[in-house]
C-alpha cells in the first residue's frame, strides 16, 4: 500500500497550503501529508524538498503551478524536476497520463449537483486514480454515498471550519480530510 494512504491513515488531517509562508508551519505540525496548492516552477523544487525532508509526504497540485502548460510535459518536469510523492489534478487526462507514467495521483472533484456526482463517479470507475479528493467536504451524506460506490479513497477538502467538520468527514467514510486552516493541522 502506498506509503501517502498509510500516513493519511495515521493522521487523517492534510495539511494545504496556498503561501509559502504557510510551509513551516505545515512542517511542524502533526500532519503526516501535505499539498502544495499554489507554486511555480522557480519555487516548487525548494518547496517539495523542504517537504520530503522533514519525513512528510507531498504533493502538488499541478493545475496550480505557474509557469507550467497544462499539458503532459508538465507533470514529467513535475515529476523529474521537483520530485514530489505525487501530483493532484482536476483533469481527467492529467490524471491518467499520472497513472500510466506510476506518479501517484490524487483526482479533485468539485460537486455541485447531481449530475456532477454521476460524472464524478463515472470518471472515477474509469480512471481508477490512487485517491480522489471531494469538494466541499462539508457534504457528510454525499461523501457517504460515493465512499460505498467506489473502491478508492476520499479525501474531503473545502470549507473545513472545526473539529466537528472533520470528525463528520471521517464517520462519513473519508479517508482524512484536507484543510488550509492552521490551527487544525495539529488536531
Amino acid at each position: 500500500m502506498s506509503s501517502i494512504i498509510e500516513g493519511i491513515r495515521e493522521n487523517p488531517i492534510v495539511a494545504a497550503i496556498r503561501r509559502s509562508e504557510d510551509m513551516q508551519d505545515a512542517i511542524d505540525s502533526c500532519v503526516s501529508t501535505i499539498f502544495i496548492l499554489n507554486t511555480d516552477i522557480f519555487n516548487v523544487k525548494e518547496l517539495v524538498a523542504r517537504i520530503k525532508s522533514s519525513g512528510k509526504n507531498v504533493l502538488v497540485h499541478i493545475d496550480f503551478v505557474e509557469g507550467l502548460g497544462k499539458d503532459h510535459k508538465a507533470i514529467d518536469y513535475i515529476a523529474q524536476y521537483a520530485k514530489p510523492d505525487g501530483i493532484i489534478s482536476t483533469k481527467s487526462q492529467q490524471i491518467k497520463y499520472a497513472r500510466e507514467s506510476g506518479i501517484f495521483a490524487i483526482q479533485r472533484f468539485f460537486l455541485v449537483d447531481s449530475l456532477s456526482m454521476h460524472t464524478t463517479l463515472r470518471s472515477i470507475q474509469s480512471l481508477k486514480p490512487d485517491m480522489v479528493e471531494i469538494m466541499p467536504a462539508i457534504m457528510p451524506d454525499v461523501i457517504a454515498r460515493i465512499t460505498r460506490q467506489i473502491d478508492v479513497p476520499v479525501i474531503a477538502g473545502g470549507l473545513i471550519d472545526s473539529k466537528k467538520d472533520i470528525i463528520e468527514i471521517l464517520k462519513a467514510g473519508a479517508l482524512g480530510a484536507s484543510t488550509g486552516k492552521k490551527e487544525l493541522w495539529s488536531l
